[in-house]
């Protein structure tokens, strides 16, 4: 399930998007993004990080996209945020983790369904653009 911290971070890089090219304060990203402020600081410290956005300091700073809209995916970014796509850690491929439980995962019909599930999530967040999200 996407978490708010995703789905905040997901909103502040379309703003981010459909300026693309020009430095915005957080504070406007918080207020187009429909952001609380403080949350929306954090989440771009962290987009920072991750190499999605940057910034630039003094009086006409702020931030901005780190590469073009057209290259940022969104199960990237979700990835980056959230962790994983899958809903069980072990159908995971980014973040695998073994289930403490389960007696022989490759027999295990919950598992198989779960990297069903994450297949078709993947397949579809894997493919849209930040770019076509501004667009629709």
């Amino acid at each position: 399930m996407l978490s708010m911290k995703a789905k905040y971070a997901i909103r502040a890089l379309m703003v981010l998007a459909k300026h693309e090219g020009k430095t915005m304060q957080s504070k406007t990203i918080a207020k187009e993004a429909d952001a609380p402020m403080k949350f929306l600081e954090a989440i771009l410290l962290e987009l920072k990080n991750e190499g999605l956005v940057a910034s630039k300091r003094g009086i006409f700073g702020g931030y901005y996209l780190a590469k073009s809209a057209k290259a940022i995916m969104l199960g990237d970014v979700i990835r980056r945020i959230d962790g994983m796509l899958a809903p069980l850690r072990c159908a995971s491929v980014t973040s695998y983790e073994k289930c403490e439980d389960c007696a022989d995962e490759n027999k295990c019909a919950i598992r198989h369904a779960m990297q069903e599930v994450r297949n078709a999530i993947s397949g579809v967040l894997d493919k849209k653009t930040l770019a076509e999200m501004v667009r629709t």
